[in-house]
């Protein structure tokens, strides 16, 4: 992994986990379905011009329409949209946190349901991430806490679990701009009919509004996607994943500064343990695939 890549993945981490922080300033001021579904018409929309610009082409195979369609209603509708609802009523850094959790959901679905070798180191960072889990809400629920909310951040977080076994390897074969734009696109149509059927429309203009609606749209929602599967063709998905491990720290850390949210000791230890958890179980998909690698160069 060389110096562009670790920026890369840094850049990435630090984009991802900020956008719950912007999230949580666009529902102060605007109905949360309403305005994912017009970032997601923006973002999609200038994914396809970019991606037509430099050549990509919308022809794309059936492995990935499936992946573009399947990512665009769990991830783009189901998980951002669950999200957005509920911040309205709890704290980005909690939602950062329930989020950060998917790499340690597909680890243990892939090895529960799919079958998946996981090694011992794996094992402990599955245990060790879950415990760090149930050591920030133990602290939060004696508290004031939404419990609607939470259990929407719970469902979301398990959809883009599904999505992203459900579609592993599927993004391959170019034309990966294109593939997001239209996810985005599909998202967009997915929240637009939930707006018109759950939703009653609100909007201030604000100058806060204004900023985060812009940021969210062209940093977390274009420019880290695009890092990220750049990322991904330089060092490979599984390298890439361990830059997971930074997501709690970076969003609990933005989330307390820009928006004064509180953070306690046992906070501060769980998001600890958790990003532990998250890089061990990253690790020990990486010492796997270099184990199978060498069975197979031993083989005559």
């Amino acid at each position: 992994m060389d110096m562009r890549a670790v920026a890369a993945g840094l850049a990435f981490a630090v984009m991802w986990s900020s956008a719950f922080t912007s999230a949580r300033m666009i529902v102060e001021d605007v109905s949360p379905l309403m305005a994912l579904a017009f970032r997601y018409l923006i973002s999609g929309l200038l994914g396809v011009i970019v991606a037509r610009m430099l050549g990509q082409s919308w022809h794309l195979t059936p492995a990935q329409w499936r992946a573009t369609i399947v990512f665009g209603i769990l991830q783009n509708g189901v998980y951002l949209g669950l999200n957005f609802v509920a911040m309205q009523t709890i704290e980005a850094s909690l939602a950062a946190i329930i989020a950060s959790t998917m790499p340690l959901l597909v680890a243990l679905a892939g090895w529960v349901f799919l079958k998946d070798r996981v090694p011992a180191l794996g094992i402990a960072g599955l245990i060790a991430g879950f415990a760090g889990v149930a050591i920030i809400m133990g602290a939060r629920l004696g508290g004031d806490i939404d419990l609607f909310g939470l259990a929407l951040c719970g469902i979301g977080v398990l959809a883009l679990t599904i999505a992203t076994l459900m579609v592993r390897g599927a993004t391959s074969g170019g034309n990966f701009l294109m593939v997001v734009g239209l996810q985005m696109l599909v998202g967009c149509l997915v929240l637009s009919l939930a707006a018109v059927a759950f939703e009653t429309p609100r909007l201030n203009l604000t100058p806060q509004l204004a900023l985060a609606f812009a940021y969210t749209t062209l940093v977390p929602g274009l420019a880290a996607t695009f890092v990220w599967f750049w990322l991904v063709d330089r060092i490979g998905a599984t390298r890439a994943a361990t830059f997971h491990f930074l997501n709690p720290f970076f969003g609990v850390a933005i989330a307390a500064l820009l928006l004064s949210e509180t953070l306690g000791p046992r906070d501060i230890l769980g998001v600890g343990i958790i990003a532990v958890g998250i890089l061990a179980v990253q690790l020990s998909k990486q010492r796997s695939q270099v184990r199978q690698g060498n069975k197979v160069l031993s083989q005559p």
